[in-house]
Order: C-alpha cells, then sequence, then structure tokens
C-alpha cells in the first residue's frame, strides 16, 4: 500500500494519487470509482479540468468513508484576484458537494498577471478560515517560491510539476527539500510518450511489469509524490499495483540517464500566460 507522506503543516498525504486531467466529465464518475475501487485515496483535479462534478459524485459513491480520501483541486488562472478567488473555491466546494478540501493549489503563477501572490494570501486565508486543510501550489518556478514565502510567511506544503524520466527537474530538488516542499508529479509517464522508451522496455522486462508500472514505480522511490492518469479500469489497476518490486540502484541510475534539458511536454511556468 502507498506510504503517507508528511506535510509541512503536519497533515499527510498519500504518495499516490489518481489525476484525471483530460477526463470527459461525462466519464469522471466511472473512472474515478475505479480508482478508489482499485485503492487508490488520492484524488486530483482542477477547476480548470471541468471535471470536479463528476469527482464529486464519485466520493458519494465510493462507499468510502470521506476522511480516508485525499481530494485535491486548483485555483484557474483567471481568478487570482481575492474575491475572485474566493467565488472560485466557493464554485469547487459546490461541484464537489464537501465541506472541506484536503488540498487546493494555485494552477499556475501566470507571472505575466502578477496576481499570484495575492491568489496566494487568498489560499491562506481560506486555510485559517478552516475551509481547506492544507495549501500548495503548482508549476511554481523557485522565484516564484521565494516571493510567496517571502511575501506571506507560509510555506507551500507541495508544488506540483511536470517531472518524468526525460524531465526531471534535478535543479529544483535541493531548494524544495530545504522548504520541505513535496514535489507532485504531473504527466509523470511523460504524457504517453514514455511507454515505447525502448530503456524502460528493457526494465519493464527485467521486473516482469508495465512501463508504465517501473515508471510510477521510479517516481516512488525518488520521494515523489505521483498521480498517474488513465480512463482505461485495467491501467488504473495496473498503475495502482507497484508495490510487489522494487529498483535496484542500478535501475535507478539507468534511468537518471534519461534525464534531457528539452524533456518538457507542457507549458513553460515562466511564460505560460493562459487563462481559464
Amino acid at each position: 500500500m502507498p506510504e503517507q507522506l508528511e506535510l509541512n503543516d503536519g497533515s499527510t498525504i498519500p504518495q499516490i494519487g489518481l489525476g484525471v486531467w483530460q477526463v470527459d466529465p461525462a466519464i469522471t464518475a466511472k473512472v474515478v470509482r475505479w480508482g478508489i475501487e482499485a485503492g487508490y485515496r488520492l484524488i486530483d483535479t482542477a477547476e480548470g479540468y471541468r471535471n470536479e462534478e463528476g469527482v464529486g459524485d464519485a466520493i458519494r459513491a465510493a462507499g468510502v468513508p470521506r476522511n480516508e480520501l485525499f481530494i485535491t483541486s486548483k485555483l484557474r488562472n483567471g481568478a487570482h484576484q481575492r474575491d475572485a478567488a474566493l467565488r472560485a473555491f466557493d464554485d469547487t466546494m459546490q461541484k464537489l458537494g464537501i465541506d472541506r478540501i484536503d488540498l487546493f493549489l494555485i494552477h499556475w503563477p501566470v507571472p505575466s498577471q502578477n496576481k499570484y501572490v495575492e491568489a496566494w494570501q487568498t489560499l491562506v486565508e481560506l486555510q485559517k478560515a478552516g475551509r481547506i486543510k492544507s495549501i500548495g501550489v503548482s508549476n511554481f518556478n523557485q522565484d516564484h517560491l521565494e516571493r510567496i514565502i517571502g511575501e506571506t510567511g507560509v510555506t507551500p506544503v507541495v508544488n506540483q510539476i511536470e517531472l518524468h524520466p526525460r524531465f526531471q527537474q534535478r535543479d529544483k530538488r535541493d531548494f524544495h527539500k530545504k522548504h520541505n516542499i513535496h514535489i507532485e508529479s504531473w504527466s509523470p509517464l511523460g504524457s504517453g510518450r514514455l511507454l515505447s522508451d525502448p530503456t524502460l522496455e528493457k526494465l519493464a522486462k527485467k521486473h516482469g511489469k508495465s512501463v508504465a508500472q517501473v515508471t510510477i514505480r521510479w517516481h516512488l522511490q525518488e520521494g515523489l509524490i505521483v498521480i498517474p492518469k488513465s480512463i482505461h479500469q485495467e491501467r488504473i489497476a495496473g498503475n495502482f499495483d507497484v508495490f510487489d518490486f522494487e529498483l535496484g540502484a542500478d535501475d535507478m541510475e539507468t534511468i537518471r540517464g534519461l534525464d534531457s534539458a528539452d524533456g518538457r511536454t507542457g507549458p513553460d511556468p515562466a511564460t505560460a500566460a493562459f487563462l481559464f
């Protein structure tokens, strides 16, 4: 079973979760229900995914006590101003149908609009009001993190960033470790591009596992939180079935060698300016 990692505010988070980015709202409830049945307890959604209602439906239908589930959502990019953020948060909670969310993140810093500090101050306010258990960020670079910590004195518990064997973000690890900010990997399989990687295929054959399972296992052994996404029931279950084997030191070093400076598949947080 997945380890529970301690966050810098004293809460804990499951190390593996189910991501629902690009999951059609019409099937989200079914997909999340499959995930909960497979053993996932962390579910990661966002306002921008437009499928929070499906996650809420699955929570109510799961047959699992609410306190055993860890629900994450994210503030949309166009709602960084305080009043807009408060309205967006209320909308999230209504769609999820819960009284308190376990983790709420700023989805992107969007530095060009220069409002992410105000958004962070609003999350701090909501946490103090007891409506959010833990607060964090997503896609923040070091300068963004330094600014919100410096201006509020509150350190995010996690930073959810693109991270996978071809884009390992090693240059960010020391800063996060120093400030006790857990890194949470989105696109942990490289948006599917890693599934045909010959090096990973060789390791998968060695361990009698799939490439996805080997890659997810690598994230876990790196101490990262990982949120693989699938809409197929057998793959959802397979992605969770990673606790009966371990990658050796040589395997980990082999995967380390896949890192590439141009391995990014998503937008660059320093310049991303899309609003939703």
